[in-house]
């Protein structure tokens, strides 16, 4: 039986081609700044998101904390959504390594932070109390209110904000790419307001591992010290690199048969009784390729159906999905699963909720 895995788009294989580019990759020490295909990706990046430079790191994790590393300092803050990735799914990075507080602020259903609440938050730099405020963190898509869309003008509004305060911003772009095909909007657009972005290779965008961190140049070396001191320095890391440049060039305008695929299975969840995804109604700015759904216990016949339940009884029949607190499920669409494939878990599903 085949597995249709809709865990997360982290699962995909890299496709003959993505393969032969990394097997055929000229590689050299990227440590002394010697691996031409390192250098090509970290530019062609840099291009694509209208900064002067990029930083190849192992991880979006890794990216979204050598960024956090090389804006603030001990005893420093970050503002951060609630919902962030960078605040609920990173272990701690910043504050464990780097000694900079965390201050979440709520998150709205569309992913943004509402200005007046962030403007709030910003500490009074005269202070000796409060610690001084360094970094506002975005999120575009936003993971968990739904893979959503945060606009260019959403973005601007915040970066005004915060360089009024003499306050950086970083955007975790890891499916930035997904935006910017939802919405048709450059993503060089999407970032223009952040000093710094991080995009990850291994989601939406098919490579098996890698991302990269981009910014300005001086901005990018203080990274890159970072990167070292998490213990980052890669050497002929040329031949991950190669699959990030193949997927640039292969796999950015197919997201949106990710998107068309999320947009069936959401449409296909809400049909069934007592399941519900936001996925399935308007968007406030542009769904992408996740979709969450949640159990209404008072609306299935199986009153004691939850989320694990159900999760396993999808497993026994070949589809993998997460569960994610609660009475809530997270799918994910991307290049492993095609319209057949969502059809055939729309199938398991049914049968999962009424437990045949």
């Amino acid at each position: 039986m085949k597995t249709i895995d809709l865990r997360s788009d982290t699962v995909t294989r890299p496709s003959p081609g993505m393969r032969r580019a990394m097997a055929e990759a000229r590689v050299g020490d990227d440590v002394f700044g010697e691996d031409p295909t390192v250098r090509e990706l970290e530019e062609r990046m840099a291009d694509r998101l209208g900064k002067e430079a990029g930083l190849f790191v192992a991880s979006g994790t890794m990216g979204n904390l050598v960024a956090i590393l090389a804006h603030a300092g001990r005893g420093d803050e970050m503002i951060v959504g609630e919902l962030a990735h960078t605040f609920l799914y990173e272990a701690g990075g910043a504050s464990a390594l780097g000694s900079i507080h965390p201050h979440p602020v709520p998150n709205l259903a569309d992913g943004t932070i509402d200005i007046d609440r962030l403007r709030r938050a910003i500490r009074n730099p005269s202070d000796p109390h409060q610690p001084p405020t360094r970094l506002i963190c975005l999120e575009n898509t936003h993971n968990r209110c739904g893979g959503v869309v945060l606009t260019a003008e959403y973005t601007d509004a915040v970066a005004d904000l915060a360089h009024a305060e003499g306050i950086s911003v970083h955007l975790d772009g890891a499916r930035l790419f997904n935006a910017s095909v939802a919405t048709g909007t450059p993503p060089a657009e999407l970032a223009r307001g952040a000093e710094s972005v991080m995009v990850c290779l291994s989601k939406g965008l098919g490579c098996p591992v890698g991302s990269v961190l981009c910014g300005e140049r001086g901005f990018i070396e203080r990274a890159r010290r970072m990167r070292k001191l998490v213990g980052g320095g890669m050497r002929q890391a040329g031949i991950i690199a190669a699959a990030g440049i193949y997927a640039l060039e292969n796999n950015v305008e197919r997201l949106a048969e990710d998107h068309e695929n999320a947009r069936r299975l959401a449409a296909g969840i809400a049909e069934i009784e007592g399941l519900s995804s936001p996925q399935a109604g308007p968007p406030p700015t542009a769904w992408t390729n996740l979709t969450y759904f949640e159990i209404d216990p008072d609306a299935v016949a199986d009153r004691s159906l939850t989320a694990d339940i159900l999760v396993e009884r999808l497993r026994d029949k070949g589809v993998l999905a997460l569960p994610v607190g609660g009475e809530q499920i997270r799918m994910v669409t991307h290049l492993d699963v095609g319209r057949s494939d969502i059809e055939t878990a729309l199938d398991a599903l049914r049968s999962a909720v009424n437990g045949t």
